[in-house]
């Protein structure tokens, strides 16, 4: 079990996307929060919180190979057709 954090992970995955202008690959996420956290978040944790940010319109996710995504700020005047 992870320890308590003040900041959501929604949150704290956003911050990490903008700290690398706005896009980043997933196993370079879970290492950043791995760092951030202490411990490494489960894959059910970081998908719902990618799932939430995706859904708020904050993020899109986009699968680049069968095990790798990648996962990008959506930005004012950018639009995802799929």
């Amino acid at each position: 079990m992870a320890p308590w954090n003040a900041l959501p992970m929604t949150n704290l995955v956003v911050s990490i996307i903008q700290k690398r202008h706005g896009v980043i690959l997933d196993d370079e996420l879970i290492r950043a929060l791995k760092k951030e956290l202490g411990v490494e978040p489960s894959e059910a944790e970081l998908n719902a919180a990618l799932l939430q940010l995706e859904i708020n319109g904050l993020i899109h996710v986009g699968q680049i190979t069968k095990t790798k995504r990648r996962i990008e700020v959506i930005t004012e005047g950018t639009e995802f057709l799929e």
